[in-house]
């Protein structure tokens, strides 16, 4: 059930990464977003407890900020890394050549 919760999480945790994230990163498929929102999630909460975050009782919100703080990143680095570019003047030089 575990496994189901971080999946779950990972798809919101991804489109809210990609929300938070800076620019137009609407240029990544949304399956590579939420492969970026599970990492976002694992990598977050693994940085969170390696810091001693791991000591609260109930909803561990601060948790939640840095998982979707990592997916943004990742959501940015994907970005940058599939390279695929949908701005209007890359357009327009391809119609005019």
């Amino acid at each position: 059930m575990e496994i189901l919760g971080v999946i779950i999480a990972g798809i919101i945790i991804g489109l809210l990464g990609k929300f938070v994230a800076p620019g137009d990163k609407d240029n990544i498929p949304i399956w590579l977003t939420i492969v970026c929102g599970i990492g976002g999630v694992l990598i977050g909460w693994f940085v969170y407890d390696a810091f001693g975050g791991d000591t609260t009782s109930g909803v561990d919100w601060v948790r939640w900020v840095v998982a979707i703080i990592v997916a943004a990143v990742l959501v940015m680095i994907a970005s940058a890394v599939t390279g695929r570019n949908t701005s209007k003047t890359s357009k327009l030089k391809h119609k005019v050549t």
